[in-house]
């Protein structure tokens, strides 16, 4: 067999092959932004709306996203090259933005997007009220979801009442949801190869990267995303994580490049 350094990576059986003798199966897990949103383009709090949707910018880096993951060149060693990711599961937020990058890219493999309530963005659906505090909404029900996004699939957690329903979330709220998640993802990894992404958001990426790497959520270190840009770790069985890249923007034309 091939060797790489001291790691082989196998493709084919999902194996990673390390100097310390460890051989199994893992989890390959991409993490992605959303595209452009209105609020991104605006850069400012004045004239936010609590669920934007995508720019024009935004929807051509959704389809951009999609052609690559089903099509594209995957950036890997010689032993992974090969045509498209070949994801086994695609799940995204119930935020309008992360429903609308998804789209595209499930039409473009072939797969369900399956609605994940806790990967949505820090802080939930609010907009700053007049006194300046900030005041929740409670985001789309279940029946408009089904009608604007009928190839979904949806949790018990998105009801007729919408999925958020409640106040501003804190970073320290934020900061437990990704520790849940990321705890899950792990435990999810034992169950074997499996390569899925999550469209998420930008903050609470930042947030998920640092409680997968067991840091702690100082406010003086963040895990920068483009729209679209792409993250890949790789979760062992054993619970060893590897980070791959972070951020990577191949699939985007220069013109594309927005946070």
């Amino acid at each position: 067999r091939g060797k790489c350094g001291a790691d082989h990576w196998q493709q084919r059986h999902f194996c990673c092959y390390n100097a310390d003798g460890w051989r199994g199966a893992l989890m390959e897990l991409y993490i992605i932004r959303h595209g452009q949103s209105t609020n991104n383009a605006l850069g400012t709090p004045v004239g936010r709306t609590f669920d934007p949707g995508l720019t024009d910018i935004g929807v051509r880096q959704a389809d951009v996203l999609a052609a690559h993951l089903a099509n594209g060149s995957c950036p890997e060693s010689q032993y992974e090259q090969r045509e498209g990711y070949h994801l086994d599961h695609v799940y995204c937020s119930a935020m309008q933005r992360a429903l609308l990058t998804a789209r595209p890219v499930g039409a473009a493999l072939g797969l369900k997007p399956e609605v994940w309530v806790d990967i949505h963005e820090q802080g939930g659906l609010y907009l700053d009220g007049d006194g300046g505090e900030p005041v929740g909404y409670p985001g789309l029900m279940r029946g408009q979801i089904q009608a604007d996004y009928p190839d979904y699939v949806l949790p018990d957690a998105v009801t007729e009442e919408g999925w958020w329903n409640r106040g501003f979330e804190t970073v320290a709220g934020a900061t437990g949801r990704a520790i849940a998640i990321a705890d899950s993802l792990v435990e999810r990894a034992k169950n074997g190869h499996e390569r899925i992404a999550l469209i998420s958001h930008g903050m609470f990426v930042n947030l998920l990267l640092k409680a997968l790497f067991n840091q702690l959520p100082t406010p003086t270190t963040y895990y920068h995303h483009y729209n679209t840009g792409i993250t890949r770790l790789d979760i062992r069985q054993d619970g060893f994580i590897v980070l791959r890249y972070l951020n990577r923007t191949h699939h985007l034309t220069p013109d594309l490049i927005t946070y």
